[in-house]
């Protein structure tokens, strides 16, 4: 497979009408997805959206009701066994055996890959070295931090150099120290050709690796694009005005309130960084607010303006919080845990 290169646009994967049923529930409702080559596409949606779903689908774990996929060039449902050996899959939960030391983990997948008993061993010499976990080889998986189990975890699903990665929500219960570590990994990972698909509640996390989006919310895809455009299509921007003078911090936001510029929210105070926080809609909005600052007299330092942040923008597209979960049947729960 070609080297990746963002400006070739070469696509990875390609999910065109995706349909999937649990009884009368669509988990999946038509989903189209594209990921280009070398990058990260984060999958964000609340529990039950059909994120987990959608990646079993992928990884051949599970058939679709209609709809087609390709990944890496195969056929999802006509060509399983070629796909399952340019893929790797990180869930949920660790998947790696607790009974047995990190290298014979990484060893026993190698050689279930078919892997040379030879390349088997180098490869998971090479990667418990590139995951800093050397030292802890030869010691019972079920001896290691959450981290360090994660980290072994991303190391089994690198095993057979795979092209595309699926990371289901690979930093759920990890502690903020553990879940840089991952996200340094995955970076690491993405700089060396890899193409993943990321499913995540986190909006940081979506930020920190992802370079496109796509927000799906019951079974259906809402909105897709790079982060910024997104922010960029809820509409709205938050004008920040410094004054020059700190006193004056109040009686500009009093004299905007009463402008009643059409389509202005109630303005609010940041004491901290001595600004007044304007929710504007328009360039004209903007013009007029800076004006009136300065038919009042009030000479301003700085004025800046600030998109949404992408939590904000999941709230505007969904109606609901990432984290927040949805009605599901007891069916769609239990196959949305079950990667």
């Amino acid at each position: 497979m070609t080297r990746i290169d963002e400006r070739n646009g070469t696509t990875a994967v390609t999910v065109r009408g995706l349909v999937k049923h649990y009884g009368e529930t669509k988990a999946l409702d038509g989903v189209d997805l594209e990921v280009r080559e070398g990058t990260v596409m984060g999958v964000l949606g609340p529990n039950g959206a059909g994120k987990t779903t959608l990646v079993r689908i992928l990884s051949t774990l599970l058939a679709p009701d209609a709809g087609r996929a390709t990944v890496a060039g195969y056929d999802v449902v006509r060509q399983p066994r070629q796909l399952r050996r340019v893929i790797g899959l990180t869930g949920q939960y660790a998947s790696v055996d607790e009974k047995l030391p990190g290298w014979e983990n990484l060893y026993l997948i190698g050689r279930l890959l078919d892997l040379p008993r030879k390349e088997a061993r180098a490869r998971a010499d090479e990667l418990l070295e590139r995951f800093s976990l050397t030292d802890a080889a030869k010691r019972p998986v079920a001896t290691y931090s959450g981290g360090m189990r994660r980290r072994l975890d991303l190391a089994a699903s690198m095993i057979g150099r795979p092209a595309v990665l699926y990371l289901d929500e690979p930093t759920t219960g990890l502690d903020p120290r553990t879940r840089n570590e991952v996200w340094d990994e995955v970076k690491r990972m993405v700089g060396d050709g890899v193409t993943v698909l990321l499913t995540t509640q986190y909006m940081e996390e979506a930020e920190q690796l992802a370079s496109e989006l796509t927000v799906v919310d019951r079974g259906k895809v809402i909105a897709t694009g790079g982060i910024e455009e997104l922010k960029a299509k809820v509409g709205g921007r938050t004008l920040r005005v410094r004054p020059a003078d700190p006193l004056q911090l109040r009686p500009l936001a009093r004299a905007l309130d009463d402008l009643g510029i059409t389509g202005l929210a109630t303005t609010t105070v940041d004491t901290e960084r001595g600004t007044v926080l304007v929710p504007i809609l328009s360039d004209e909005q903007l013009t007029a607010v800076v004006s009136a600052a300065v038919g009042l007299g009030i000479t301003l330092s700085s004025v800046s303006t600030e998109l949404p942040s992408l939590d904000e923008v999941f709230l505007s597209l969904t109606g609901h919080r990432a984290g927040a979960p949805q009605d599901a049947t007891p069916t769609d729960a239990r196959e949305e845990a079950a990667v």
